[in-house]
């Protein structure tokens, strides 16, 4: 069979969130409100925490200043985003891990509900070539709308764009062994699709069913 480990990418490879992050940093260069920015950013994120977010209104309210600064103004600070933010972030643990899986001969695929705007340059950091992403909609000039693309990955999501991803590869999950590294709830329905799920640095309900179940929980940081 072959052999795949998935993984999630915030607080998960990473020790925070890149989306909100992204906005942070959006805020701190003048992109948007201060104020009125952060409350909204942290408020979402803390939906996200209690598993009830709405997905497409947080992805509109995320990528709005990128929409509206274009894209060439865009891929220019998310570079520097990269580089003062993410690349700090980069744990030690987190790339031994994935080094692991290499040298093991595993695909390795990173799966995430942050948009593919902010996190295609992070898996190349990381240097994998498989990301799936949250999807989004381009204009007639290929830049984002704001609006999401297809299926989103997020909850049961993940487990429909990972079965997409297998069939396009002519594959099901009766021919694939798959490990999946996350830290969330939102990760649950992937968690017990997978022959290995690995609760890391899970969160307080996720934690508690992995112990119930007798899953393996890593703790990279």
């Amino acid at each position: 069979m072959k052999k795949l480990a998935l993984f999630d990418l915030d607080h998960t490879l990473i020790p925070l969130d890149s989306d909100h992050a992204w906005g942070e940093y959006t805020t701190a260069i003048g992109w948007t409100d201060a104020t009125t920015f952060k409350a909204k950013n942290d408020w979402f994120y803390e939906q996200y925490k209690a598993g009830t977010l709405v997905l497409a209104d947080y992805i509109r309210f995320s990528v709005d200043a990128a929409v509206k600064r274009g894209a060439t103004n865009s891929i220019a600070v998310r570079a520097d985003f990269i580089r003062a933010v993410i690349e700090k972030a980069l744990k030690p643990a987190a790339l031994a891990l994935l080094d692991a899986h290499r040298q093991a001969g595993d695909q390795l695929v990173i799966i995430t509900a942050t948009n593919e705007f902010v996190t295609r340059p992070i898996a190349d950091l990381f240097q994998v070539e498989e990301l799936i992403a949250v999807e989004l909609v381009k204009d007639a000039k290929g830049w984002i709308t704001g609006e999401i693309a297809g299926t989103p990955s997020f909850g049961p999501g993940k487990v429909t764009r990972m079965t997409q991803w297998l069939a396009q590869r002519h594959l099901t999950w009766a021919d694939v062994e798959c490990s999946f590294y996350s830290d969330s709830i939102n990760d649950l329905p992937l968690l017990e699709q997978v022959q290995h799920p690995v609760a890391t640095n899970p969160d307080a309900r996720l934690r508690e069913i992995a112990l119930a179940r007798g899953w393996r929980i890593l703790n990279l940081f």
